[in-house]
């Protein structure tokens, strides 16, 4: 009796997919010509997807000068440039997928993938833009998509002003475009509640960092 009935729930596990785009995504403009687009559970079933990338992925540790001395960055990484094969065939569904939505208005495809993980609560990333290439002077786009653990993201104009929270949960996508990276700076902070593991999925295109 307990074995075929255990079966049956086993086999009831929700299949990781990816949503639609279209009317689903909510866009947001933001002053100087940026913008956000959001899409609450845009991937379906995303917890097996997170327990294969941190289980998977070749996770490393950085180091990085601020100001006079040298320390950690509080998150593991790794980063896939353009042509590279990316760790999980179901990423590159991902990145096709938002290619097609954007590609119009974007003009060219997404094809590096970033990847973060944030092992808990005391893990996160300073304010900053992706300003690293072109993202510097130009328009583009950065997609993110969130597994695991439910983190806010913080956006706020970079001359100063009033920072807006985000909060992404498992299988959540945000995209910021215009001129967001050079016109505000984003961030994920500690948490002051405990939290279990959430990885970051950022999709770019060619030459923005």
């Amino acid at each position: 009796m307990n074995g075929p009935t255990q079966g049956l729930l086993l086999d009831f596990t929700e299949e990781t997919a990816v949503g639609a785009l279209g009317a689903t995504v909510r866009r947001e403009r933001l002053a100087h010509g940026a913008w956000i687009d959001v899409r609450p559970g845009w991937i379906t079933g995303s917890d097996a997807l997170f327990e294969r990338l941190r289980d998977g992925v070749p996770w490393r540790a950085e180091r990085r000068r601020m100001y006079e001395r040298v320390v950690d960055v509080p998150r593991l990484l790794s980063f896939y440039d353009d042509g590279a094969p990316l760790p999980d065939p179901f990423l590159d569904e991902m990145r096709a997928a938002l290619t097609g939505h954007y590609a119009d208005e974007l003009g060219e495809p997404f094809v590096t993938a970033g990847l973060c993980l944030y092992r808990d609560e005391n893990d996160s990333v300073a304010w900053h833009g992706d300003r690293t290439g072109r993202g510097s002077t130009e328009d583009t786009m950065v997609a993110i998509i969130s597994f695991g653990a439910p983190r806010s993201l913080m956006l706020r104009p970079s001359g100063g002003g009033a920072a807006r929270r985000y909060g992404l949960g498992p299988g959540d996508l945000l995209v910021m475009g215009g001129s967001c990276q050079r016109t505000w700076e984003h961030a994920i902070p500690k948490s002051t509640r405990a939290s279990g593991p959430r990885i970051s999925v950022q999709f770019r295109p060619h030459g923005v960092r």
